[in-house]
């Protein structure tokens, strides 16, 4: 049984989200505070965090960043806010999506459920190993590393990445990238695909690895090995 963390000081939204999940056969627990959240989340261990941006005490931005420097759970962030600036820098500090409300339980559901479709399948699979001159990436093992040293990604960063090198040397457009990371039920802002691969070329480190092509997309380069 999936697990889900729903942090959020809002209790109509709380249980009317509870409400559509614990039917479809999650288990799901909640907390009403920045401080009681990250708590939570340490000693339940949820598969998948639905986080909202405005709480007491420890807004959801602060504690998605001290989250990242142990855990690399799926986050969802609920914010109430429209701009965009606000949307990437919850995605900058490490949420792998996010839904602003007002939003449809039901379309949230869908999202959760693509999320694990996602996760799931990512997890099953096997064998694949992708070799150049300078990155590895494990598929069955969900491990990357640039020059023999590991590389922590996100799970999106990883399917992003691996995406990309699949189709080394071709150009993949943010929404082809969209439909392999994220399927075809995702209805966000497309930045989020810029945002997750400047976290993915930050981390890996080397210079032309993951090139953007101006009004196109991104194109992976490196040689095979």
């Amino acid at each position: 049984m999936n697990k889900i963390l729903i942090i959020d000081d809002e209790p109509g939204i709380v249980r009317l989200v509870s409400a559509y999940l614990k039917p479809e056969g999650y288990e799901v627990l909640t907390a009403a505070d920045g401080n009681a959240g990250l708590k939570a989340a340490r000693a339940f261990k949820p598969d998948l965090i639905l986080l909202d941006v405005m709480l007491p005490g420890m807004d959801g931005i602060e504690l998605l960043s001290r989250l990242r420097r142990e855990s690399e759970v799926y986050v969802i962030m609920l914010t109430a806010r429209t701009e965009e600036t606000d949307k990437i820098v919850g995605l900058s500090v490490g949420a792998d999506d996010y839904v602003t409300k007002p939003f449809s339980p039901r379309e949230l559901v869908a999202r959760i459920k693509s999320a694990f479709r996602r996760i799931n399948s990512a997890h099953s699979q096997q064998g694949e190993v992708l070799s150049f001159r300078h990155v590895r990436i494990d598929s069955a093992a969900r491990v990357v590393t640039v020059d023999e040293t590991p590389v922590d990604l996100t799970t999106v960063e990883f399917d992003l990445l691996k995406a990309l090198a699949e189709e080394r040397g071709r150009v993949l457009t943010r929404e082809q990238l969209l439909e392999r990371v994220w399927g075809g039920s995702y209805f966000g802002e497309i930045r989020v695909v810029d945002v997750h691969l400047g976290h993915v070329r930050q981390k890996l480190g080397i210079e032309g690895l993951i090139v953007t092509v101006r009004g196109v997309g991104y194109r992976f380069e490196d040689e095979r090995f």
